[in-house]
């Protein structure tokens, strides 16, 4: 099983959180909010080799934390990965908006100097915004989507563009995620939790989150929940080797 998208730093116990998802054997990328979260992360995860960290710099805290893009600069050749990245639209960071895209900006045009890394990115809000910034730097490398809810138009325009996403439970318990997951390319979707954030309050990691996604997904795309996990699986392999 897969998760392509979760922040094992920020469990309340993220030790456990580790061995949880280690004991799952689950492949997990597991991303940081800030670069100078990732060091720390990455030991945590020391010797797992199914655990990758990846070197991000989130957009809600982009006006908090862009002193750290030399250091995210610096971090870059130590991870294929770059993630949690993106921009944000919602109300409540709009005054920060040209911050974010400063940051994205950035660290777009620093993945296309190091010769391109597979990004986790938010695009809640922004993602017309989004897509045109990766569409500046065609040399980034691959994009994966997290938790894409925008429109099918620009759903379609990230397909034609070569995005990938990543889905989860909240996706397929909604009508809207249902319906933008069914238009999604079968062989571009990986799972994802965003644990903690949608986790039980005080709980630990739990693979019963990439289960429930699986199964989602299974009864949208009309395949068996054994079928659905072997394309997922063919799907990651396939993305690694690009």
């Amino acid at each position: 099983m897969i998760d392509f998208h979760c922040h094992l730093d920020l469990f309340p116990d993220p030790v456990r959180a580790v061995a949880a998802a280690r004991e799952a054997d689950l492949y997990v990328l597991s991303v940081t909010t800030t670069p100078k979260a990732f060091i720390k992360t990455a030991k945590l995860a020391s010797g797992c080799k199914k655990i990758k960290t990846a070197l991000g710099l989130h957009p809600e805290i982009a006006h908090e934390r862009k002193s750290e893009l030399p250091l995210f600069d610096r971090l870059i050749t130590e991870t294929r990965y770059v993630g949690e990245v993106g921009l944000d639209g919602s109300r409540d960071y709009a005054d920060h908006f040209d911050d974010q895209k400063v940051v994205f900006n950035h660290i777009l045009s620093t993945c296309s100097k190091v010769g391109g890394r597979i990004l986790s990115i938010h695009s809640r809000n922004a993602a017309t915004k989004v897509l045109d910034a990766l569409e500046r730097h065609p040399d980034f490398g691959i994009a994966v989507l997290h938790w894409f809810s925008g429109t099918p138009s620009q759903l379609q325009r990230a397909t034609e563009m070569g995005c990938w996403f990543s889905v989860g439970a909240p996706m397929v318990k909604s009508a809207k995620g249902r319906e933008l997951i069914s238009q999604m390319p079968m062989q571009r979707v990986l799972t994802e939790t965003d644990a903690p954030f949608t986790s039980k309050p005080g709980g630990t990691y739990s693979s019963a989150e990439v289960n429930f996604a699986t199964e989602g997904l299974a009864a949208i795309w009309g395949k068996s929940i054994v079928e659905t996990n072997r394309m997922i699986t063919e799907n990651l392999k396939s993305l690694l080797k690009s």
